[in-house]
């Protein structure tokens, strides 16, 4: 049976979905947008501090769920520009200093409030 993962520690769903939704030990965490939970703006700055965000957020509904970083099998992440790529790879890569998971980074047209960065993930325990 699945069960809704939600935590006020990363921000609300900003449309007709679930923070994160786990079945039969596999985590599915939407994608996550860089807004502060505390505030339920976009964070400022640039690709860095927006990436930085985006994994905060991800943490806190992997840790609301009893997971950890280290669960993280498969990420998808979504640019809004591939200039961004190095920076973020950047701040992605200090959240799994080992055995990093599968991944796959596209540039896209446009993503939702006009971030720069969206990322999915998938854990498994």
């Amino acid at each position: 049976m699945k069960k809704i993962i939600h935590t006020e520690k990363a921000p609300a769903a900003v449309g007709p979905y679930s923070q994160a939704v786990e079945i039969h030990g596999t985590l599915y965490v939407s994608g996550q947008v860089p807004i502060d939970p505390a505030t339920g703006k976009v964070v400022s700055g640039g690709i860095g501090e927006q990436t930085l965000q985006v994994m905060k957020n991800i943490g806190a509904i992997l840790e609301a769920a009893g997971y950890r970083y280290e669960h993280v099998v498969k990420s998808t992440c979504l640019l809004a520009d591939m200039s961004h790529f190095q920076e973020m790879n950047l701040v992605y890569a200090s959240c799994y200093p080992e055995d990093q998971p599968a991944r796959a980074a596209f540039a896209v047209k446009e993503l939702p409030l006009g971030v720069l960065i969206e990322i999915e993930t998938i854990a498994v325990k």
